[in-house]
């Protein structure tokens, strides 16, 4: 069953994706993702230089949370911990890039 929506409600519907994605650096994390990518925590950092350790963690953390990004540790020495986007994070790509075309349209 689909549900019908109403302008209030589809508004409303995207305002929470729009809040999810929300901040300085989680689209640039998810671009680097896309496409079944696989990233250890260090190739992120070095790949977004601009961005600090700390703010890298709250923005994966916030990522997973939100069950956009999974993240797998191996238990070794040294630790390997490695991110990925889930499923459902995946399916934010062919949204996104419409977004993207659309603004470049604007140009």
């Amino acid at each position: 069953m689909t549900e019908k929506w109403t302008p209030a409600s589809a508004a409303d519907g995207v305002e929470q994706v729009l809040k999810i994605l929300e901040g300085k650096w989680k689209l640039v994390i998810l671009f680097h993702l896309f496409g079944g990518q696989v990233k250890r925590f260090s190739e992120l950092e070095k790949a977004i230089p601009a961005i600090t350790q700390k703010m890298l963690i709250q923005q994966l953390r916030q990522l997973e949370a939100d069950g956009i990004v999974t993240r797998t540790i191996y238990h070794q020495v040294p630790p390997k911990v490695e991110y990925r986007l889930t499923e459902w994070g995946q399916e934010l790509c062919p949204a996104l890039d419409a977004l993207l075309k659309w603004a470049e349209n604007k140009a």
